[in-house]
């Protein structure tokens, strides 16, 4: 990975930081994207230890401000002329429906139009570096989403895990739709279902639901496992539009391969987000 460049959101904690570490032990120049300018600053320092790579940067970005992707992907850009990797891990999952300074249903946004917004900006980046490799983290929780276009933004009726699963049914449409459209361009898109991690996301579930569930959590570096696959190995050199677990390829949910909706999710994600379509 060496001369590489890769960039990984959400790379504070969960398994979005030993993806970074994996990324810069193997000599790739790694940019992580973080929330919080302190804690982003001391997961830096940790993922250049930990690698022994000085070549870790931190880039500042609230994933639920298309304003602050926008900014971030600009200055991704003027510092950098290529990107090899891009791993659209951040992701929440919350007990209450809210709503971002743009005025759509934060899940939504962070999880699946932070995806969206940001892989298109940074898409001349990718194609530019070819071969080159987009890796969406997704989730097994899909199979249980579903897209409503009536009702994108649950506001009809709001729950914790409808909108997170169908959230993650969004990531897999748009990683196929997203492999369809990039056909030729040297660039692979890739997603995945990382395990149940033992990860701050899952901090709002009801303690009765969380305490026997902590008993299956795997470890986030053995969530990020199948990421790093994707990201770097030979194995899947060229492989795009599928949907691996434990890195192996795997079949998701049959709502997932539904291509007029993945095409109508894009169509809308772009409009929601003001991209010109490919």
């Amino acid at each position: 990975m060496s001369g590489r460049v890769c960039l990984v959101t959400g790379a504070g904690s969960g398994i979005g930081k030993p993806t970074a570490i994996e990324l810069a032990k193997a000599g790739a120049t790694v940019v992580i994207v973080c929330r919080s300018r302190e804690r982003g600053e001391a997961a830096r320092r940790d993922i250049s230890r930990k690698s022994r790579n000085d070549a870790v940067e931190l880039m500042v970005a609230d994933l639920s401000s298309q304003r602050e992707i926008r900014r971030l992907a600009a200055e991704f850009e003027d510092k950098h002329d290529r990107l090899d990797v891009l791993v659209n891990n951040a992701a929440v999952m919350l007990k209450h429906r809210s709503v971002t300074t743009d005025g759509i249903e934060t899940t939504f946004a962070v999880n699946h139009l932070a995806y969206f917004l940001l892989t298109n900006l940074l898409l001349p980046s990718l194609e530019r570096s070819g071969p080159a490799r987009v890796v969406n983290v997704a989730s097994t929780a899909h199979h249980s989403g579903r897209i409503d276009f009536d009702d994108l933004q649950n506001e009809r009726g709001y729950s914790m895990m409808g909108s997170y699963s169908g959230s993650k049914l969004a990531n897999i449409l748009f990683t196929y739709e997203l492999a369809r459209r990039l056909e030729g361009t040297g660039v692979t898109a890739n997603c995945l279902h990382p395990g149940v991690v033992a990860t701050s996301l899952f901090r709002e579930l009801p303690k009765l639901i969380l305490a026997p569930a902590k008993l299956f959590f795997i470890s986030p570096e053995k969530g990020a496992e199948t990421s790093v696959y994707l990201a770097m190995s030979p194995e899947v050199e060229g492989i795009t539009g599928k949907y691996f677990i434990k890195r192996r390829e795997a079949r998701s949910s049959p709502a997932s391969y539904d291509d007029e909706v993945a095409r109508r999710l894009w169509q809308v994600s772009a409009s929601l987000t003001e991209v010109t379509e490919h």
